[in-house]
């Protein structure tokens, strides 16, 4: 396993340890760049109107379309850490 992988996999359960919640655009971004950086561009249909959450979820990540997973990994342990202090 790649450096990156390990460190965007720890990253991962790093944010769930955080002491305190971030803001909903952060979410959104930490939500977007962890599902580029685990699965690439955006798939699927986009959420019915009525689904908020889901709409804005699946907005934050199409925003990331074309960016090489390796770059959202990076951005996302970046954000991480950054969240961590």
């Amino acid at each position: 396993m790649s450096k990156l992988k390990q460190g965007f996999e720890q990253a991962a359960k790093d944010v769930q340890a955080l002491t305190e919640r971030p803001d909903n655009d952060t979410l959104l971004r930490l939500y977007a760049l962890y599902k580029q950086g685990s699965e690439g561009d955006v798939k699927g249909d986009k959420p019915g109107f009525f689904d908020f959450v889901g709409t804005a979820k699946y907005e934050a990540w199409g925003k990331l379309k074309g960016t090489p997973q390796d770059a959202a990994q990076q951005q996302y342990i970046d954000l991480v850490k950054k969240l961590k202090g």
